[in-house]
């Protein structure tokens, strides 16, 4: 990381305009994205961060992988707290299982429920939709472009230990 040290006449910004600055952009869009996301799941009592991890489940599953709470924070790089606090209101509700991990006692297996997957597979479709609609004004090019380099980003930033 560079970082370029400010003379007292200079502004203590590097980037001259707010719409030149990548996090600032990002924040902007992950804020515009999320207010449309929490809008759409309101109605089914379901949080950001549930339906992410419901998805996730949804997608394991249906690509014959065992998933575990390890497995959804690698997935969603949300903390092991956030998912714990996330999973049991799913549980409760009766979208989820969990339980012991036949081989490891420190693992917990997570699975949907017949009704978790009916309701996430609903939930998908509204979720994919709100993404088509916002990156809709970007043509396909664009798009991968945009895909591979937000994943260039995951993969130089992201510690499993954080």
């Amino acid at each position: 990381m560079h970082l370029r040290v400010a003379k007292m006449t200079d502004s203590s910004f590097f980037f001259k305009k707010p719409k030149e600055s990548p996090g600032l952009l990002l924040w902007q869009v992950t804020t515009l994205w999320q207010k449309l996301i929490k809008k759409s799941l309101e109605p089914y009592e379901i949080t950001h961060p549930q339906f992410t991890l419901m998805a996730i489940l949804l997608w394991l599953e249906e690509n014959n992988q065992t998933p575990t709470q390890a497995t959804l924070a690698q997935f969603s790089k949300l903390d092991k707290m956030t998912i714990s606090q996330a999973l049991k209101p799913l549980t409760s509700k009766g979208y989820l299982k969990r339980r012991e991990h036949p081989m490891d006692t420190r693992a917990k297996l997570v699975s949907l429920t017949v009704e978790g997957k009916r309701l996430t597979t609903q939930l998908v479709s509204i979720v994919e939709s709100i993404d088509r609609d916002l990156f809709c004004s970007v043509d396909e090019t664009d798009q991968e472009q945009l895909k591979e380099i937000l994943n260039k980003i995951i993969s130089h930033t992201y510690n499993p230990q954080d």
